[in-house]
């Protein structure tokens, strides 16, 4: 029994579960935090920050808002919770609600700097000392030697028809667009099940192979395992599943042969951008932080600096090395990934996964991500890096 053929009676039996996750599923298709948090206005601000020699605050504009925060909120809570008769079903959709009403609150302050930083917290949390503390030991190795897999000479059309390669050897659809309102180079939209490319990049060779194990073999595999779930949370997303879904991610990059060194120190200085938010330091401040301290060129410095300050102070990018850690410390334990690839899910959630696949409510999806099936790493160093942190 796959898990969408729940049987008729335990759709009986379980009514009230089903009621309020198909009425959140309603409300959360309205969401999509990334489709907001991006400026619209990036490359302007971007000159104009460099001519000013890095001494002004950026002034970032930001998407419309397409649906009514106060009516969409009020919304999430309009629905009695008391009608869920077994208490643990009951807590987790409750806090379930918690997590999307944050979001809600979130993309309403987009632009408010102290309101939109700490929805942020509430939902993201910020980088605790010890992972500052991994992220500057990452940054005390020397750089790699680059080679020819890291000269960027790909054009996004080919970036489209390498992608839709890889992807021949999942069983699902791959619907790609491309975008000029995207961050990254390329990111998995949940809500419409595509890959967006960010139209005016070039991509070298491994950021091809990194960004196809990241997203098609994590990223579209979580996404369509949990359109496979009875339960619509699974797609929507538990709370807390940024840190397990994006430590998954960089760990298939690693298990695919496509992370190395220069990746790694990225996300270290992602950690340390989001803790100089933290500290009240200004976006200018942040940028002198990586670039003239830790001696990042200036157009990367200005991406992962933008990342961190966007909305009004972003803590999201301090999540990865953690989950990273995470993951591999349960790849070292050689615990099942399945479950953690049965939707958009989180490790705090563990136990409710568990609860609901022994209900007959949840299953590990029909999808495995083809990344972790060998190790293909061959950099003894990584191992050394991820064997030591704390």
């Amino acid at each position: 029994m796959t898990p969408q053929e729940v049987l008729p009676e335990l759709k009986e039996k379980y009514r009230p579960v089903f009621e309020i996750d198909t009425h959140l599923n309603r409300l959360v298709k309205r969401i999509e935090l990334l489709s907001y948090i991006n400026p619209i206005n990036t490359e302007k601000e971007k000159h104009r920050f460099f001519t000013a020699k890095y001494n002004l605050e950026p002034e970032f504009k930001y998407p419309r808002l397409k649906f009514d925060p106060y009516k969409l909120h009020r919304l999430f809570f309009s629905y009695r919770l008391d009608r869920i008769e077994d208490e643990t079903l009951r807590e987790l959709y409750k806090e379930v609600i918690y997590f999307y009403a944050n979001m809600v609150q979130c993309i309403e302050t987009i632009g408010s700097p102290r309101r939109f930083y700490f929805n942020s917290l509430r939902v993201y949390g910020t980088p605790r000392e010890r992972d500052v503390e991994n992220a500057r030991f990452i940054l005390h190795f020397e750089d790699e030697p680059s080679d020819g897999s890291m000269e960027k000479h790909h054009s996004p059309e080919a970036a489209r028809a390498y992608f839709e390669a890889f992807a021949k050897a999942y069983d699902f659809p791959l619907q790609i667009r491309f975008s000029t309102h995207i961050s990254a180079r390329a990111m998995v939209s949940n809500s419409s099940q595509s890959l967006l490319i960010k139209r005016n990049a070039q991509f070298s060779e491994n950021q091809l192979l990194t960004l196809a194990h990241h997203e098609i073999g994590v990223h579209l595999v979580t996404t369509y395992n949990g359109l496979a779930q009875p339960l619509k949370i699974f797609s929507n997303g538990l709370p807390k599943n940024v840190e397990t879904q994006e430590g998954l991610a960089v760990f298939s990059e690693y298990m695919g042969g496509a992370l190395t060194l220069k990746r790694l120190k990225e996300l270290a200085y992602r950690v340390l951008a989001s803790d100089s938010l933290s500290k009240g330091y200004s976006f200018s401040d942040t940028f002198d932080l990586i670039h003239n301290q830790y001696r990042l060129n200036r157009e990367e410095a200005f991406t992962i600096t933008l990342r961190a300050h966007r909305g009004g102070g972003f803590t999201k990018d301090g999540l990865y090395l953690s989950g990273l850690r995470k993951i591999y410390q349960r790849h070292l334990k050689q615990q099942a990934m399945e479950p953690m690839l049965s939707g958009k899910v989180s490790l705090d959630y563990e136990r409710h996964i568990a609860y609901l696949t022994e209900l007959g409510l949840a299953g590990e999806g029909p999808y495995r991500s083809l990344s972790f099936a060998r190790n293909r790493n061959m950099n003894p160093t990584l191992d050394f890096i991820l064997n030591n942190l704390k």
